[in-house]
Formats: structure tokens, sequence, C-alpha cells
């Protein structure tokens, strides 16, 4: 019996965790995690990765690897093509899949590759917010704009960051970078990220508007492809899902006065979602 173990690889962040299928109940345990420098060498990204994985292992040495990495990236080849995005430069063109599995004594097919916001979307529909849903869509909310749709069987990357809106690309308005220059240039204050809008010291008028002003945008980018797809629900992840309760009122009331029945929800799984969605095709 091989143990199963779901990793979660970002641009600066490990997480793996063993993945228990029984029953229908999916259970994580052995959950580890660490920042890594993405910068650095071939052999010190891949062995920082190697690690946190033999730490979820716990000493197993019979082991499958289901990986959830942000693209581009060749996911069945296991081959990185991350070049300008200030991360991961040194693994471009390599086979991080051979790399993984030499340093892990484990043999590469053992280890499969899915694109992360595809990975989420698959573990909330599993067993999480989507479970009772044929038709949904993710979104992960943070730095940049992961998506991915599921309809009927079939869950996919739907690769919506760079999708055209209004004057520019999704991502342009629904990621971080927006909210620090949004509350910069309509009050003149300094944030890093939307946790800051919490704070209380920031005036709550000031956090509401944008919050309001955020959820407009998502409704409306929203709008052509729930309706499209017939979308039932649409679960957000990521960090800025966080605040999810301040500005999902507002995508949701936008989608119902263009006509549209949508549950808008926070995911209910948070990061174990993509732990367990990378790790489906073994269980």
């Amino acid at each position: 019996m091989r143990t199963i173990i779901g990793v979660d690889i970002g641009g600066s962040h490990i997480s793996a965790a063993q993945i228990n299928w029984n029953s229908g109940n999916t259970q994580v345990s052995n959950f580890f995690e660490a920042d890594v420098d993405t910068s650095g060498s071939v052999d010190e990204i891949i062995d920082s990765w190697s690690k946190v994985i033999k730490k979820a292992a716990n000493g197993k040495q019979v082991i499958q690897l289901g990986i959830a990495m942000p693209g581009p990236f060749d996911y069945e080849q296991g081959i990185s093509l991350i070049q300008d995005q200030g991360k991961l430069k040194s693994l471009f063109g390599m086979s991080v899949k051979d790399l993984l599995a030499q340093s892990i004594s484990i043999d590469s097919e053992f280890i499969l590759f899915m694109n992360d916001a595809e990975a989420f979307l698959r573990g909330e529909s599993m067993v999480g917010a989507g479970k009772k849903y044929n038709n949904l869509m993710g979104l992960t909310l943070g730095t940049g704009l992961g998506s991915a749709i599921q309809v009927e069987e079939v869950v996919k990357d739907a690769k919506l960051w760079t999708a055209p809106f209004r004057d520019g690309i999704a991502e342009d308005y629904l990621g971080t970078a927006w909210f620090i220059g949004e509350v910069k240039k309509q009050y003149g204050l300094e944030i890093e990220g939307v946790k800051d809008l919490l704070m209380p010291e920031v005036n709550s008028e000031i956090s509401g508007s944008i919050f309001q002003k955020f959820g407009n945008s998502l409704g409306e980018f929203l709008f052509p492809y729930v309706s499209r797809l017939h979308t039932e629900s649409v679960i957000v992840g990521g960090k800025i899902s966080n605040a999810s309760k301040f500005f999902l009122p507002f995508t949701q009331s936008y989608l119902q006065r263009m006509g549209l029945e949508v549950s808008c929800q926070k995911s209910e799984l948070g990061e174990n979602a993509t732990l367990i969605g990378a790790a489906q095709p073994f269980l």
C-alpha cells in the first residue's frame, strides 16, 4: 500500500501532507510547510522541497506524490516553463519530476503534477464547498489570480488571469496589487496587502468602500463565464478569501442583478483543498 502525499508548491512556499481516503472520508495528516527561496539554484530549491515532502512521508519509503504547481508548466512531463515570473527561474526547462524523484529516491512514475487552481477546485468539489454541485468555478485570489472550472465530471485550469477585462487583464483588477494601488490612489494610504485593510486603525468606511468596489468588479468579471458555463457555485480561496465576507455579498448581488442565481462562497477546506485535489488521481 503506497502512502499518498499531496503537495502544494507556490512561488515562495511549499506545503505537504499525507492524504488518506477511507469510505468517502478524506483525512489530512502529517502536515508540514516551509518558506522557500525560489531565486536559488536548482539544487537549493529541490533540496528545500524534498525536505518538506520527506517530513510529510514520516519515514514511509513507498509513496506517491500528487503535486500542485503554478503555471506555466508542462504538467504531463513535469517540466517547468516558468521563466519571467520572478520565481523558480533556475528550473526553467528542467524536469522537476526527475529531479524530485532522484532527490526523494522514488520512481518518477509515482509523481503527478496538476495546476494549482485545478487542484484547489478538485479538492473543494470532492469533499468541500462544491460537493453538492456539478458545475463550478474555483478562484484563488492572492498575488495572482488562479482559476479553474468544473463542468459535470471534467475539471480543468481556466487560465483566466490574462483574460481581457476593462482596460487590461483580469489580474490587474483581481489581485493584491489592485488593492494596494486603489487604496493609495483613492485615500493616499500605504498598505502591504488586503489584511492591512482589516486593521483597527483603518477607517471602516474606507475598507468597506474598497471591498464593495472589488466585489462588484469580481461580479462583473465573472458574469460572462458563469452565464455561459451555467455555473452553480463560485468558490474562492487564496489569501484574499480571508476577507470574503466583506466582498462576496457584493459579487453575489451583482450576479443576481444580472439575472443569475449563483452561490458565491469561501473555500471550506482552505489550503487542504489543494493538497487533497493534487492527490486525487491516486485516491
